[in-house]
C-alpha cells in the first residue's frame, strides 16, 4: 500500500468518532421527540399532565434535525438509495470513476447547503420567532440544512477518498490475514 495512503488511512478514528457524536444526536433528538410528543398527548386526556403550547414546533424542529442528519450518517453506511443496475454491463474502471462523480456532485451539494443554509438562517431566520415561544428565534428551525451541510461534507470526504483509493491500492487478500 503506497505510503500515502497508509497515512491518510490513520485518519479514520476521526470520522469513527464523528459518526458517533451524529449518531448520538439523532438519538437523543428522538428520545426529546417521543418525550414531548408523548406528554402532549397524553396531556390531552390526563388533566394533571400540562399539553404545552410549543410542543408541535419543537417536536417538528427536531423531526428536521433527525432527517438531514441521518440522511448525512446514511452517506458513511453507503445507504442511500443507488442506481446500480447497469454497473455490471458497465467496465469496472468506468463504474468506479462514476462513483467518483457522484462524491463530487455530492459534495457539491453539502457545499451548497452550508452557504445557503446559514444564509437563509441568519436573514430569514434570525428575524423571526417560533409563534408559541416568542422568545426562541426561528434560527433553529433553518439551522438544520447547514448542520447537516458539515457532516454531509465530513462523511462525503471519507466516501471520496475511498473510492479514490481503490485506483491506486491493489488489496492483497493475503496482507489481511
Amino acid at each position: 500500500m503506497p505510503k500515502f495512503f497508509s497515512t491518510l488511512d490513520k485518519v479514520k478514528p476521526a470520522y469513527d468518532i464523528a459518526y458517533k457524536i451524529v449518531l448520538f444526536i439523532c438519538k437523543l433528538l428522538l428520545i426529546i421527540d417521543i418525550a414531548i410528543t408523548g406528554m402532549s398527548v397524553l396531556g390531552r386526556y390526563v388533566s394533571f399532565i400540562p399539553d404545552p403550547a410549543w410542543s408541535e414546533e419543537i417536536v417538528l424542529t427536531c423531526m428536521a434535525y433527525m432527517a438531514v442528519l441521518s440522511a448525512a450518517l446514511a452517506i458513511r453506511r453507503v445507504a442511500h438509495i443507488r442506481m446500480t443496475a447497469l454497473d455490471t454491463y458497465l467496465p469496472a474502471n468506468l463504474v468506479k470513476a462514476l462513483d467518483v462523480l457522484s462524491d463530487v456532485a455530492v459534495l457539491f451539494l453539502a457545499v451548497v447547503m452550508i452557504v445557503v443554509g446559514w444564509r437563509y438562517a441568519l436573514e430569514i431566520g434570525a428575524k423571526g420567532t417560533y409563534v408559541s415561544i416568542p422568545a426562541l428565534s426561528r434560527f433553529w428551525k433553518y439551522f438544520p440544512i447547514p448542520l447537516a451541510g458539515v457532516a454531509m461534507v465530513i462523511f462525503q470526504l471519507e466516501a471520496l477518498y475511498n473510492h479514490i483509493k481503490v485506483f491506486f491500492v491493489k488489496e492483497n487478500l493475503n496482507e489481511s490475514k
